[in-house]
């Protein structure tokens, strides 16, 4: 089997045992799957308002998992995600109330902001990681918490006198599309689509196509080499992070510009920078994989709130579907040897 199609196959089959598996915890629990599947089905794409918010939940999805990827790939593990789409989602929603402008100045001021809050916030455990060799993934937890709360004061004390959520944005920063909402039933799908796409490409071309990229990568695969050839380490390291920080705070653009129009008090994670990490470990942290990755969970999920309302299967099934499918996945060895038996079989 070539190594394409190794890569391919291995997804692939994870995806088909994990749904396997959700079918026989449905079984056990006293569910029919094969009805429980139909209407998750439904939930996706049964109505053109349940496409419209499928491809919505797309979006967020396959940015945080742009944010994730992009450090993995370059031999970091941004954990922090979800506290730089949180910053993310605030900054772009206080631009978005505090300015009144042309909307061909607003809303790309408002982007901008929301996108350089998440690299700021990304900024400091690359900083930490390059100058004092503190690991990533500590400082991004810690910083998780602290974008969870400090986000909450700011919309609580200071950002308004509601005491639960901002204004809403003005229209002259809003991503909301009537064209859009119109050819999906008045669904919430918006222009954060097309930025989504432009980013995934960004992606692609940076690692793939940039000496920068070559770098990046470089570092991550090996410091000391790295070094020997002189690239900058802990230049390269905290690039890394500020570029990944920049796609997780476009995926909190995408909820305050496009999906919400405000930012409210949080009671907890909102667990969109969470899933990133499944999503790209299913998208083997490429830019096509993350974005195919995002159109499962991200459908997953829109079609999960179909099923306790019409058959009355918890939506909690999927979560425990998706947890099983990054399980397979981590399980690469056993995929690798099932399809290899599979293949030397169908030589036969």
């Amino acid at each position: 089997m070539s190594k394409y199609l190794s890569k391919l196959t291995i997804p692939l089959l994870a995806v088909v045992l994990g749904l396997i598996a959700g079918a026989i915890i449905m079984l056990i629990s006293g569910y029919d799957p094969i009805a429980g599947y139909g209407v998750m089905l439904d939930g996706i794409i049964g109505e053109q308002y349940y496409i419209g918010e499928s491809l919505r939940t797309i979006i967020t999805y396959a940015l945080a998992g742009l944010a994730v990827a992009f450090a993995f790939r370059t031999g970091l593990f941004n954990i922090g995600v979800e506290g730089q789409l949180i910053v993310g989602w605030l900054a772009a929603v206080w631009v978005g109330v505090a300015f009144e402008l042309p909307k061909f100045i607003h809303l790309p001021l408002a982007i901008v902001a929301g996108a350089l809050a998440g690299a700021l916030w990304a900024f400091i455990p690359g900083y930490l990681k390059a100058k004092f060799r503190v690991h990533e993934v500590i400082v991004s937890i810690m910083l998780n918490y602290t974008a969870l709360y400090v986000t909450n004061y700011l919309i609580n004390d200071i950002l308004t006198d509601k005491k639960d959520r901002t204004e809403r944005i003005a229209d002259s920063a809003s991503l909301s599309s009537p064209f859009l909402q119109s050819l999906t039933d008045y669904s919430r799908l918006h222009w954060g689509i097309v930025i989504a796409i432009i980013c995934i490409i960004i992606m692609w071309f940076i690692l793939e196509k940039t000496k920068m990229g070559f770098e990046l990568k470089a570092v991550g695969f090996n410091q000391n080499a790295s070094e020997y050839a002189g690239m900058s380490v802990n230049k390269n390291i905290i690039l890394s992070m500020v570029i990944s920080g920049v796609f997780a705070g476009l995926a909190g653009v995408m909820e305050g510009l496009g999906t919400f129009g405000y930012a409210a008090i949080k009671g907890g994670f909102t667990g969109m920078g969470f899933d990133g990490i499944a999503v790209a470990l299913l998208g083997a942290n490429t830019a096509i994989g993350v974005a195919l990755a995002a159109i499962l969970f991200g459908g997953l999920k829109a079609g999960a709130l179909n099923m306790p309302l019409q058959i009355g299967i918890p939506s909690e099934i999927v979560d425990i579907i998706i947890a099983l499918i990054i399980f397979f996945v981590a399980a690469s060895y056993f995929i690798r040897w099932l399809a290899q038996r599979f293949n030397k079989k169908g030589v036969k």
